[in-house]
């Protein structure tokens, strides 16, 4: 496993939109030559993360509203990176996440709220979708984190890091299967928006088989690794699964990874279990080899790949294809 350096970032990102930020050079402080914790990490709830997070009367992030409007406003090099990792973290060409002009959203709130053009029209943040709001999210705390990481460096006369960590847990949540075919090589560009020579390490966890899928062409076996949670006898054991691409997501389903007999629904896998059974008995009743073709009817669709291997054992039993 990679160990950052004394003075790296690292950010958490929750699957509820939550997130937990430790710098290195903000929450220690130096201990002869090491840096050795002095203050806890930045821990901020979607409320705190939007709006501000703040402690002991102190203003520790003024949150994305705020920040946003005002980059926005000055045009200061923060929206700069704003702006280029949205659009690397966009769920594709044609819908990529481009920030509009700030707008008010009702009598009762006197704040300015950021919006997105979106092919559909102008869009507040505080009503995009589940999906847009966590990645808006992301990247906004990416592009705080960092300047004020500079900031921190600056003051202390300490080296800018080239290096962060990224935990992203339940990595698909909310997201379009699209964009989740996207959002892994996303995170591995996006720290590039940051500074092009940063180093990045990204721990992901996923239940979808496309993230996987997309990591194939990317994924190097000298520095990469892919571990399996699994529950046995009431405890969690974890083991490195030996990587194989896989091709599609079907075949990652079915792999030892997501351990699915078939990725279709279960009664389809019920009925093709007793058909692949049947393909072994050349002795089956007539009444079950029927029973299971027209199971097979009612749950597959005439395209499905597993009727060739299935008409032949029919029409062996006298069954009208």
């Amino acid at each position: 496993m990679f160990v950052p350096p004394e003075n790296g970032l690292t950010v958490y990102a929750r699957v509820d939109g939550s997130f937990s930020l430790w710098d290195r050079i903000r929450n220690g402080r130096r201990d002869g030559h090491s840096m050795v914790p002095s203050l806890p990490a930045y821990d901020f709830t979607p409320d705190e993360l939007w709006n501000r997070l703040e402690k002991d009367g102190r203003t520790l992030c003024n949150g994305l509203i705020q920040d946003w409007v005002a980059w926005q406003i000055k045009d200061a090099e923060p929206f700069q990176r704003l702006k280029r990792v949205l659009a690397a973290l966009s769920p594709g060409a044609s819908e990529t996440l481009v920030p509009g002009e700030p707008t008010r959203i009702s009598l009762d709130d006197v704040r300015d709220i950021p919006t997105l053009r979106m092919p559909y029209g102008l869009v507040p943040l505080t009503h995009a979708s589940a999906a847009v709001k966590r990645i808006v999210g992301l990247a906004y705390l990416l592009v705080w984190a960092w300047e004020e990481h500079v900031r921190a460096a600056e003051f202390r006369k300490e080296p800018v890091t080239d290096h962060i960590v990224l935990l992203v847990d339940e990595l698909e949540s909310h997201l379009h299967p699209r964009w989740q075919r996207l959002i892994l090589p996303s995170l591995l560009e996006v720290v590039r928006a940051l500074r092009e020579d940063v180093k990045v390490q990204v721990i992901a966890v996923t239940h979808s088989p496309l993230v996987l899928a997309s990591a194939e062409p990317l994924f190097d076996e000298a520095q990469d690794a892919l571990f399996m949670f699994d529950l046995v006898d009431r405890e969690v054991q974890v083991t490195k699964a030996k990587w194989r691409p896989r091709g599609d997501a079907n075949a990652w389903l079915t792999s030892e990874v997501f351990d699915l007999k078939e990725p279709r629904s279960v009664e389809a896998e019920q009925v093709i279990t007793a058909a692949k059974a049947a393909l072994k008995d050349p002795n089956l009743p007539i009444e079950e080899v029927r029973r299971i073709h027209n199971e097979l009817y009612r749950v597959l669709r005439d395209t499905d790949p597993f009727w060739p291997r299935w008409l032949a054992r029919a029409e062996a039993a006298g069954i009208d294809p």
